[in-house]
């Protein structure tokens, strides 16, 4: 029987197999797709798609710089201890060297590391290791330089909170302050025309019931608002915000100051947004007593 390209992508979605161990299966097999996966099992290579249902929010936030290009990548893991792993750290250390050449995270997926695209390069981690993986997202960003800071690092580039911050011009020391900055902050933008409309329009309609509660006239409500939101955006966005390191400047007036001007930034922490399973504690009690 022939083996189509469609046979070894369908085998290969429902299994985690690597295209030529998919592919290896199905000829084995005279085409079987129940009897492809029960080869690829009874080899060890089905292993990671068992693990695909787990929830990875633990992991690395790896970033890397070439140039005026640099990048931040998330590859998850499920628990802290594997992101502790010299070899899953080696691993996310080259998807993040990867990333420098391609323009999004699917085509990161696709990118070669080692003569492997990413994805069965994660692949056979899962299967090696034991634990569900996965490249999250990737985002960049490009200037004259590019400065990278990682916030409480785990090993050479990554660790939990990765920061890039584009400049155009060149000065690394204010750069790494700003980048320190961010971590420290977590802006929402880098300024206000870059801020979320639905995320403004939220926060007015908020500030607009509270001042409406004071009683006042809606002339006095009108003027208390434009105050209120231009602190809503003083304190959320980047250029807006007082500089850590000397409070009595924005970062903006840093930057300015110290010849600069902050094109962009990238902030990725590990496991934000991800919701993690969680079972009550009788469920868990039951779920042993189970097992025993």
């Amino acid at each position: 029987m022939a083996i189509t390209a469609a046979m070894v992508k369908e085998l290969r979605e429902s299994t985690g197999a690597g295209m030529m161990d998919a592919k290896k299966a199905l000829t084995e097999t005279d085409g079987d797709m129940e009897a492809a996966v029960d080869w690829l099992r009874t080899k060890g290579l089905a292993k990671a798609a068992k693990k695909s249902d787990r929830v990875a929010a633990e992991g690395l936030v790896a970033v890397a710089v070439e140039g005026g290009r640099g990048v931040a990548v998330e590859v998850n893991s499920e628990t802290d201890f594997v992101a502790k792993n010299e070899e899953f750290q080696n691993m996310v250390r080259s998807i993040a060297k990867a990333g420098l050449d391609v323009d999004n995270v699917d085509a990161l997926r696709e990118a070669q590391v080692e003569g492997k695209p990413v994805s069965e390069v994660l692949t056979d981690a899962i299967a090696k290791i034991g634990e569900n993986m996965t490249l999250r997202r990737m985002e960049s960003v490009e200037g004259d330089e590019v400065v990278s800071y990682v916030h409480n690092a785990a090993a050479d580039g990554m660790g939990k909170i990765g920061v890039l911050v584009a400049l155009k011009g060149s000065n690394p020391e204010i750069g790494k302050q700003i980048a320190m900055h961010i971590a420290a902050t977590n802006p929402a933008s880098l300024g206000q025309d870059d801020l979320d409309p639905a995320l403004v329009e939220r926060e007015k309609s908020v500030l607009t019931e509270q001042a409406r509660e004071s009683g006042k006239p809606d002339a006095v409500i009108e003027k208390m608002i434009v105050g209120r939101m231009a602190k809503f955006f003083e304190e959320v966005t980047l250029l807006g915000q007082k500089f850590v390191i000397n409070p009595d400047i924005t970062v903006a007036d840093a930057a300015k100051e110290a010849g600069v001007e902050v094109l962009g930034f990238v902030r990725m922490a590990v496991g934000e947004g991800i919701e993690k399973k969680e079972e009550d504690f009788a469920a868990e009690v039951a779920k042993t007593l189970g097992s025993n």
